[in-house]
């Protein structure tokens, strides 16, 4: 399947509200990056392109790819026929003449999808009066298609096999008008690429909202129109009722003009019509109504996903009631005969061949449902280990059920992190672990202060030591100075008196007498500088005990996930101690 809805994941904030709003179960992935965001990228095989996503997307995160570019490129190269949708009316009540103008200029025909709308009408109240249909879902809409053949396939053979109003369009252009140029569609919706790729009926799908955005970007100003008039020089005829297709329920009142008495119910917008269709394939055939009238717009395709517009629903359907009123006129004036017949239809009875209209569908094989037991593993990933916790469904991951979420994740289209309850459970132990791990930190934290402060005691009294072995080293070398001199007074005295007398051995022992207290002051210096470094050795020796004590403590902390062992500490202690040695 080719790109249709795009993401710019630098936008993307994982708020999962694509997710929340896409009826599509397999069309988003959610991955988790390297710096720990979520994103949620398009799984393109299994979009319906229902658009949803873009409206609902307050971030700028999602875009789709039409074809507004080329179809524009091309006609410079070739002349195109333009389809224009009649949701044009709604989307745009003041500009849709001036832009169908627009493209004239360009050398462009112009023709009314309301024309083939007529067609649809047609053919079905013809296939269903002939009774080759039983009961039908719809297929006017694209985005229901596809859903159809993706998620639903075995309601194929309930799908109205005559084709959309688009479609008959096509079909008649090429086959009964004999147009060979491209054709483009002027629509509201996304999905209708999926119609062009699949049918090969028209190559362009124009979007009204990237058409403006065009007609903006190159300065192109369409003129105002305020008339209420809603009919317009077409290259080929204007329809009748089928311009009320694009409101919810346009084709049922457009089959009860026909056949009031037909069963029909009719279903809209993305949170009631997609449950509505998986209830309708459970229900019995019996049951069924004879015509299930189905859109995936809320409000038709009025307000589609690429319409780009600002009018409000009542804007819209006011607008709708007008060209319904129109439309009735027209149908008067030149649609209807005697006894009631449609004069349209007669035209279409000689004409028309019903067997023209009808297409073919490419039903896909549903992903596999898993199972309980393999879901267990996935539930017990998310931290949901009770059947109570498993029923949670809280919706913040995007999904209806906490079941559904498990199945996306299983089929690996998201991830158990993105689960409110698994990401609560994983916060509530890391916050008990990291109280734990607090509370033992704190423990640390005075143990270690404690062991600080005797090591602090300890270099104080290094500190100290060392101011008086620095006094005391200066004193002895003072007093060494002295005993030398008076030793050498002594031997010279000696020298100089070979023989004492009393007054001589009397000045002798006086020297002497000051050698023994110089020998003395320094023998006092020696032994403070002695227990100045025993007291060193000791402190040192306490700080190697303190920092084994300190490794000690911090080791214990480091099996329980703090490790920090001060090796560089000891070394330093081993490399001071030999150096005071």
């Amino acid at each position: 399947m080719s790109e249709l809805i795009i993401v710019k994941p630098e936008k993307c904030v994982g708020c999962n509200a694509c997710v929340r709003e896409c009826p599509a179960p397999e069309a988003n992935i959610v991955k988790q990056l390297e710096d720990g965001r979520f994103i949620t990228m398009v799984n393109h095989d299994k979009c319906i392109g229902c658009g949803e996503c873009v409206k609902k997307c307050t971030h700028g995160a999602r875009d789709y790819i039409d074809d507004t570019d080329d179809c524009i490129s091309d006609i410079i190269k070739e002349k195109l026929i333009i389809m224009a949708s009649p949701a044009i009316k709604t989307v745009m009540p003041t500009k849709w003449k001036g832009v169908l103008d627009w493209f004239k200029k360009q050398g462009c025909t112009i023709f009314d999808v309301s024309f083939g709308a007529d067609i649809c009408t047609w053919a079905h109240i013809r296939t269903m009066d002939q009774d080759k249909i039983g009961n039908i879902v719809t297929q006017q809409c694209p985005a229901i298609v596809k859903y159809v053949e993706k998620y639903q396939p075995k309601l194929l053979q309930n799908l109205s096999p005559i084709h959309s109003p688009v479609a008959c369009s096509a079909i008649y252009i090429k086959k009964y008008l004999r147009r060979n140029n491209p054709i483009a569609l002027i629509s509201p919706c996304i999905a209708e690429k999926y119609e062009s790729q699949d049918t090969e009926l028209f190559e362009y799908n124009v979007t009204i909202k990237k058409l403006l955005e065009y007609f903006d970007r190159n300065d192109i100003n369409i003129p105002i129109d305020t008339s209420e008039d809603y009919e317009y020089k077409f290259d080929e005829p204007q329809g009748q009722m089928g311009a009320i297709y694009s409101r919810p329920g346009g084709l049922r009142d457009n089959m009860w003009l026909h056949d009031p008495d037909l069963n029909i119910t009719n279903s809209e917008g993305v949170h009631k019509v997609y449950s509505e269709i998986e209830m309708y394939s459970r229900m019995p055939e019996s049951k069924h109504p004879r015509i299930f009238d189905v859109l995936s717009c809320e409000f038709g395709c009025n307000i589609g996903p690429a319409s780009g517009t600002k009018q409000t629903v009542f804007d819209a359907m006011t607008t709708m009631r007008a060209i319904e009123n129109e439309a009735k006129s027209r149908r008067k004036s030149g649609g209807i005969m005697g006894r009631g017949d449609d004069k349209l239809f007669k035209k279409f009875d000689d004409e028309l061949r019903v067997a023209d209209f009808l297409r073919n569908y490419k039903p896909s094989m549903p992903s596999p449902i898993p199972n309980i037991n393999q879901l267990q593993p996935i539930f017990e990933k998310m931290g949901m280990h009770t059947e109570e916790e498993r029923s949670y469904d809280c919706h913040a991951c995007g999904y209806d059920t906490c079941r559904d979420m498990a199945i996306a994740i299983y089929r690996g289209l998201n991830t158990p992190d993105n689960c409110i309850v698994h990401a609560k459970s994983v916060l509530l132990a890391r916050h008990s672990v990291l109280n734990r791990q607090n509370e033992k930190l704190a423990e640390i934290t005075e143990e270690v202060l404690a062991l600080s402060d005797k090591l602090k005691e300890n270099v104080a009294n290094i500190t100290d030591n060392m101011e008086n072995i620095g006094e005391s080293t200066s004193a002895t070398g003072e007093r060494a100075a002295v005993v030398k001199d008076l030793l050498e007074n002594v031997v010279t005295f000696c020298n100089d008196n070979s023989t004492m007398d009393a007054d001589s051995v009397s000045q002798l022992t006086s020297i002497l007498e000051t050698t023994i207290d110089a020998f003395s002051a320094l023998d006092d210096n020696v032994t403070t500088t002695n227990e100045s470094s025993e007291t060193i050795n000791k402190s040192i020796n306490d700080i190697i005990t303190l920092v084994g004590d300190i490794n000690e403590v911090l080791v214990k902390a480091g099996k329980n996930g703090k490790t920090e062992k001060l090796e560089d500490l000891d070394k330093l202690a081993e490399e001071q101690d030999k150096k005071d040695e």
